[in-house]
């Protein structure tokens, strides 16, 4: 029997499916960012249990907000989140707004996650507009940026467990 040849997959697809399992799932580590809020009500996504930190709500604004700004980037765009930009308010802490969040930030992320599977490969060694770094190097970065908030989201569950 003759195994069929896989057409090989250009590295802007795998970064595109780096993204996505950090996001959605399938990730190696463990639990993705969705992942980890498929349990989380309003109230919880809105609690500060940790004093000076930000809550679940405001972190999943906030990888929304770069999200959006890597897609800006790709499209030529220079842009550089600050302040409530960066870190959005959460305007009413009801469960309808809790949703809409996390329906726009998957959204938000699913557009950049299909934006870089159509990327040709040379576009990743371009500089990024404004950037001393290129697309492959912010793309990673995108990645472990979703990784690192979701780390955060899991410590902020478990704090919240314990207040109760």
């Amino acid at each position: 029997m003759k195994l069929k040849k896989r057409k090989a997959q250009s590295e802007a697809a795998r970064i595109a499916d780096q993204l996505r399992r950090a996001f959605d799932g399938g990730a190696w580590h463990g639990p993705a960012l969705l992942e980890l809020l498929e349990d989380v009500d309003a109230a919880t996504a809105a609690a500060k249990p940790l004093p000076k930190v930000h809550s679940i709500w405001e972190l999943v604004l906030h990888v929304a907000a770069w999200d959006a700004a890597a897609l800006r980037r790709l499209s030529g765009e220079k842009c550089q989140p600050t302040g409530r930009a960066n870190f959005p308010l959460v305007s009413s802490a009801t469960e309808s707004a809790w949703r809409k969040a996390v329906m726009g930030t998957r959204r938000t992320h699913d557009a950049l996650v299909k934006t870089v599977a159509a990327l040709p490969d040379s576009r990743l060694s371009d500089r990024v507009p404004g950037k001393r770094y290129n697309f492959y190097h912010m793309l990673h970065g995108v990645a472990q940026h979703e990784l690192y908030h979701a780390g955060q989201i899991a410590i902020l569950k478990k704090a919240q467990s314990l207040r109760g």
